[in-house]
C-alpha cells in the first residue's frame, strides 16, 4: 500500500468534503454566522396553526348552518373553539333588543346556567366593547386598569398566575348585539399569539352574527305566524262551539252574535224540544215572529203547519170565524164551510201575535181551546179536537192588563208557560253592523246596486237608540240606501246627520252620558200615543199619580202622572240609581225624574 504525504490543498473530494465540515465545527463562537431569526420559524411552525384554524372556522361554520336551538348551537361553538385557540374558558354574551343580557352560554351549556356563565364576564371590559364596537386585547389582565380587582379575581388573574383576555364585539350589520371572549393563561408563546387569536375571533365573530340575525327574523316570523294560527284556531272553536241550533235558527232569518242573543237562542233550542205553550215578551220590532217560527223549525212538528195570526188585526167577530172556522150559513156571507186557525195548525203551531189586544168575551173562548185543545165552528154544534202548540207575543203589559181587570188572570196563567223575553237592540249593539250589512244586502239584490257601508256609517247606527229596533233599523238602511247618491253608504247620508229624523224627534230624550246626542227612549205599549208638540218640548213639572210599575223593561207614558214617592223609589233601585235609566223606565225624562226626586225629598244613593 502507498502511503503518499499529502500536500496541503490536495487530496480527493471526498477529503475536502470532510476537512471542510471539520473546519466549520470549528470556528470560533465569535465568527459564527447569526442565529436564524424567530420570523422564519414563526413562518414554519404557523403553518400547522394556519391550517388548524380554516378547518375550525369550517366546522364551526357547519355547527351555525344546523337547525338546533341558539343557545345550544352557541355553545357548540364555544366547545369547537377549544380544539384550535389557546384558551381556558370561551364565552358568548348577547343582548335584546333593549340592551339588557339576553344569552350566556359556553362550552358545555345547560338549561338554566347562564347566570353562571354571566357571573365570569369582566362588567366593565364588555361594556367598553359594546360601547365602543372595538375588540378589547389584554396581554395581562392583573396589570391592566381596566379590570378591576372584582373582574381579576372572577377570572383568577395574580401576579403569581398572569391571565390573557381577548374579547371582540358580535354585530348584526352596524348595531354591537353581544360579545365573544376567551381567557388564558399567559405564557412567552401565547403572548406572541394575541393579535392573531383575536383576528380569527373576530371571523367568528361575525358568522355568529349572522346566525343569530337569521334566528331572531325565524323567531318574529314564528311569532307571527303563532299568532295567526291562534287567531284562525280560535275562529275554528268559535265555529265548532256554536250550537247547532243556534247555525239553524241563523237560516231563518235571526242574526247576530251578542251575549244577549246567544242567551235567548240557548233558551229557544231548549224550549223547542218541548210541547209546552210560549209567550214571546218584548218591544215591538224585535223579531217575535221569527223566533216564533225558529222554535217551530227546531221542534219535532217542523213538517207540520205553522200557521200565524195578528189578532190586533180583526175584530172580535171575524177572529173568531179565523180561529175557529164557521158553517156554510152561520152569518151573511159564508156561502161554505171554512176550516179555522187552529183545524190548520193541527199537529203543528199556531202563532197568536199581539195576543194582549183580544176582548174579554173572546178571551174566555180562547181559554177553553187552550185548555181543552176542542172548540166548536161558529154556526156548528159539532167539536172538533186538535194537537196544536200555541205561541203567543205581545209587547204589552200583560200584568198591568190583569191588574186593571182588561186580561184574564186565567189566561194569562195558561199562556205564559214558557216566557221568553226578547232583548231590544239597544241591548244587542254589537249586532247593529251584520244586521245591517245583511238588510243592506237584502236592498242590493232587490234593486240590482253594489252599495256598501263605510266605517262613518256604522258609527251613526251604533249610537242610535232605535227604539223602533231591528225593524226601525231595517226601515233606516232601505231609506238611506234609496237616497244615496254614490257608491257607499257614510255619515252624511242619513237623515239624522242633517237633523231631518223623524224618529229622532218623536222619541227625543236626553242621556247622562251622551249630553250631546239624542237618545231614544224605550218604545211603549201601542195604543199609548205621544203628541209631537208635547215630545219635542220640556215637560215643566211632573204631578199626580203614575201608572204602576211592571217587570223590568216595561215603560210607561210620558205624560203619565205619578201616584207616590214609593213608585219614584223603585224605579230608581231597579235602575242601580241611575237617574237616565229610571227616567227610560218610567218613560220620563232625566229631567223630569230630577223634578220628582226634588219634589218627594228622595235622597239619592251615592255608591
Amino acid at each position: 500500500m502507498r502511503n503518499e504525504a499529502r500536500q496541503p490543498g490536495q487530496g480527493t473530494r471526498e477529503d475536502d468534503r470532510e476537512n471542510g465540515d471539520r473546519l466549520m465545527l470549528d470556528i470560533p463562537s465569535s465568527c459564527e454566522r447569526p442565529a436564524p431569526q424567530p420570523e422564519p420559524e414563526r413562518k414554519i411552525s404557523s403553518e400547522p396553526l394556519r391550517e388548524s384554524a380554516l378547518t375550525g372556522i369550517f366546522e364551526i361554520s357547519k355547527i351555525l348552518a344546523a337547525p338546533s336551538r341558539l343557545e345550544v348551537t352557541l355553545a357548540n361553538v364555544v366547545g369547537l373553539l377549544q380544539s384550535f385557540v389557546q384558551m381556558r374558558h370561551g364565552i358568548v354574551s348577547l343582548l335584546d333588543d333593549d340592551g339588557m343580557p339576553d344569552i350566556t352560554v359556553g362550552a358545555g351549556w345547560s338549561e338554566g346556567s347562564d347566570e353562571r356563565y354571566r357571573m365570569r364576564l369582566p362588567r366593565t371590559a364588555i361594556d367598553q366593547i359594546i360601547a365602543t364596537d372595538r375588540p378589547v386585547i389584554v396581554d395581562n389582565v392583573a396589570a391592566e386598569p381596566l379590570f378591576s380587582a372584582a373582574d381579576r379575581e372572577v377570572l383568577g388573574a395574580s401576579d403569581d398566575m398572569p391571565v390573557s383576555f381577548i374579547g371582540v364585539p358580535i354585530r348584526i350589520e352596524p348595531k354591537v348585539v353581544g360579545t365573544l371572549t376567551v381567557d388564558r393563561i399567559r405564557d412567552d408563546r401565547s403572548s406572541l399569539g394575541l393579535e392573531y387569536d383575536a383576528r380569527l375571533l373576530a371571523m367568528i365573530a361575525n358568522l355568529v352574527g349572522q346566525t343569530v340575525k337569521l334566528h331572531r327574523l325565524f323567531a318574529c316570523d314564528r311569532e307571527r305566524l303563532m299568532a295567526e294560527k291562534d287567531r284562525l284556531q280560535k275562529q275554528v272553536l268559535d265555529l265548532r262551539q256554536t250550537p247547532r241550533e243556534s247555525k239553524k235558527l241563523h237560516s231563518h232569518g235571526i242574526i247576530g252574535d251578542s251575549p244577549a242573543l246567544r242567551g235567548l237562542l240557548e233558551k229557544i233550542a231548549v224550549v223547542a224540544r218541548s210541547n209546552s205553550t210560549v209567550l214571546l215578551r218584548g218591544e215591538s220590532g224585535t223579531g217575535k215572529e221569527l223566533v216564533a217560527k225558529a222554535i217551530h223549525e227546531s221542534s219535532s212538528r217542523a213538517r207540520r203547519p205553522f200557521v200565524k195570526l195578528n189578532c190586533a188585526a180583526l175584530p172580535e167577530t171575524v177572529l173568531e170565524s179565523e180561529l175557529f172556522g164557521h158553517e156554510k150559513g152561520a152569518f151573511t156571507g159564508a156561502f161554505s164551510s171554512r176550516k179555522g186557525r187552529f183545524e190548520l195548525a193541527d199537529k203543528g203551531t199556531l202563532f197568536l201575535d199581539e195576543i194582549g189586544e183580544i176582548s174579554a168575551p173572546f178571551q174566555a173562548k180562547l181559554l177553553r181551546v187552550l185548555q181543552e185543545q176542542e172548540f166548536e165552528r161558529v154556526g156548528s154544534n159539532q167539536t172538533v179536537k186538535v194537537d196544536v202548540r200555541v205561541i203567543a207575543a205581545t209587547n204589552k203589559n200583560l200584568e198591568e192588563a190583569v191588574a186593571r181587570s182588561e186580561f184574564r188572570a186565567d189566561l194569562y196563567y195558561r199562556i205564559s208557560v214558557v216566557p221568553l223575553l226578547l232583548p231590544p237592540l239597544r241591548e244587542r249593539r254589537s249586532d247593529i253592523p251584520l244586521l245591517a250589512r245583511e238588510f243592506l244586502r237584502n236592498f242590493n239584490n232587490e234593486n240590482g246596486r253594489t252599495l256598501t257601508l263605510e266605517a262613518s256609517a256604522i258609527d251613526v247606527l251604533m249610537n242610535c237608540g232605535f227604539p223602533g229596533n231591528v225593524r226601525e233599523l231595517e226601515n233606516c238602511i232601505e231609506r238611506t240606501a234609496t237616497l244615496c247618491a254614490g257608491s257607499s253608504i257614510v255619515r252624511s247620508d242619513f237623515a239624522c246627520s242633517h237633523g231631518q229624523c223623524l224618529s229622532a224627534m218623536l222619541w227625543k230624550g236626553t242621556s247622562d252620558e251622551r249630553p250631546d246626542q239624542p237618545v231614544p227612549t224605550p218604545s211603549v205599549p201601542a195604543k199609548s200615543t205621544i203628541p209631537l208638540a208635547e215630545a219635542t218640548q220640556p215637560v215643566q213639572s211632573v204631578g199626580g199619580e203614575l201608572a204602576s210599575l211592571g217587570p223590568p223593561g216595561t215603560v210607561l207614558v210620558s205624560g203619565a202622572k205619578m201616584a207616590d214617592r214609593e213608585r219614584v223609589i223603585a224605579a230608581m233601585e231597579r235602575s242601580g240609581w241611575v237617574q237616565a235609566k229610571a227616567a227610560r223606565l218610567l218613560g220620563l225624562t232625566p229631567r223630569q225624574i230630577g223634578y220628582a226626586l226634588r219634589k218627594y225629598g228622595i235622597e239619592i244613593k251615592r255608591f
